[in-house]
């Protein structure tokens, strides 16, 4: 995976294990830079030497010929006059068309190719208001792709504005809402952007977020950035980064008085650990964490939605029958799943993936009239989440291919719904 700039801040670098910088941001494959080439036929000499390099050096970076330092890239961007992100995109129009399911309008306003508003910042008290509606869309709306798609792309926007109105400002007390409330949309982001599919753009807001969260101090968000990124790099099958984003998250609650936030964001850590040993096939060190570390501090608190995580016990119990799944204990997975009870959860998300594993384990079992129960269940709680899901596509191909014939038209019909034929 192509891994933007902006996953480099300070806490991501000191997660890096083995690799310097460079290394981390070009490991997979080799990257050119075509609006580099563009930029540069206009003000080849003067963009070198404004940036301290060499005309050829230049023209090997746009060629990929050689990895540039971060300090090299951030002063091409701020000297060609674009976002960091714009020099990491191949190219614009195949970066808007790359995947449907990101709204083209969210990611033009994500590259920063919009136009910027130059009137007077929204006032943070909207700021806030929208980023909370933002977040009530994602965490409850069954149509949340849709509707969070009308609203993000000025959100977005507008958030920017902000923090670029105050970045300098002499009032500390407002620039630190309004990084804190930027940090709170760029986690929305991050969701938003794994769910559709796109985890390089969540990989990116992901690091914004956590950059947010830094320059604001606040150290509850700063491990909920973590916990984000996490998530992302789990999607991206960087367990061990993941594992060790999570513990260095970990750490860092230790030394903050004992709140229900701290105990929560310290909770959800250790569940980012978890589903990393999981996804490592290391199924009893995953079981005695859940239940020696995220189980304790669940039922201390009990049920929550600190920084939109969902901790509490249920979500604990969620991630028992993730394992269980993960193993192939699909039995196991069942027992522990009859006994949950997700009605309550304020997010949708999480109880669209449980219902997801249920149908997963019927799936491993061959049992295909509870996988097609589950699978109509979960297009009436979220259908575009279903319509998105890779996992949830593959059951319904692979129960087209061995159904009997009393449940074929149904699920002929569940496909064509889904756009799979």
């Amino acid at each position: 995976m192509d891994l933007p700039l902006r996953v480099l801040s300070r806490s991501t670098l000191n997660a890096s294990v083995g690799r310097g910088p460079d290394e981390r941001i070009f490991a997979s494959r080799r990257r050119t830079y075509p609006l580099l080439a563009e930029k540069r036929q206009r003000k080849q000499a003067a963009v070198a030497g404004l940036c301290g390099i060499t005309e050829e050096y230049l023209s090997q970076i746009e060629r990929g010929l050689k990895i540039p330092s971060l300090p090299v890239l951030q002063a091409l961007a701020t000297e060609l006059g674009v976002p960091i992100s714009a020099l990491l995109s191949e190219k614009r129009n195949e970066l808007l068309a790359e995947n449907a399911h990101v709204a083209d309008s969210v990611v033009t306003a994500l590259m920063g190719y919009g136009p910027r508003d130059t009137s007077q910042p929204v006032a943070l008290a909207e700021l806030r208001e929208r980023v909370e509606l933002a977040w009530r869309i994602w965490q409850t709306s069954p149509k949340r792709f849709t509707e969070a798609a009308s609203v993000l792309p000025a959100l977005i926007v507008d958030t920017e504005d902000a923090i670029r109105a105050h970045r300098l400002g002499s009032d500390s007390g407002t620039r630190r809402d309004v990084l804190r409330t930027a940090a709170d949309l760029y986690f929305m982001l991050r969701s938003y952007c794994r769910r559709a599919g796109r985890v390089d753009l969540s990989l990116m807001v992901a690091d914004r977020a956590l950059r947010a969260a830094e320059d604001a101090d606040d150290p509850i968000r700063l491990a909920a950035a973590q916990w984000n990124l996490g998530h992302v790099l789990l999607a991206d099958g960087e367990y061990e980064g993941a594992e060790q984003i999570a513990l260095r998250g970990i750490e860092g609650l230790r030394a903050l008085p004992e709140n229900a936030d701290v105990v929560a964001m310290a909770g959800e850590l250790e569940l980012v650990a978890v589903v990393a040993d999981a996804r490592r096939k290391q199924w009893w060190q995953a079981r005695e964490r859940l239940s020696d570390n995220a189980a304790p501090r669940a039922q201390r608190i009990g049920e929550g939605n600190t920084m939109w995580t969902v901790f509490g016990p249920t979500n604990v119990e969620l991630h028992a029958v993730s394992i269980e799944m993960e193993a192939g204990e699909a039995a196991e997975a069942l027992r522990v799943a009859d006994q949950i009870d997700t009605v309550h959860l304020p997010s949708m998300e999480r109880r669209f993936t449980f219902l997801l594993e249920v149908a997963r384990c019927y799936d491993l079992r061959r049992e295909d009239p509870a996988v097609l129960v589950h699978l109509l269940d979960l297009e009436q709680i979220a259908p575009e989440d279903l319509a998105r899901n890779p996992l949830a596509q593959d059951m319904v191909t692979r129960l087209r291919r061995r159904v009997r014939p009393t449940y074929r038209r149904q699920v002929d019909a569940l496909a064509e719904r889904l756009s799979l034929v």
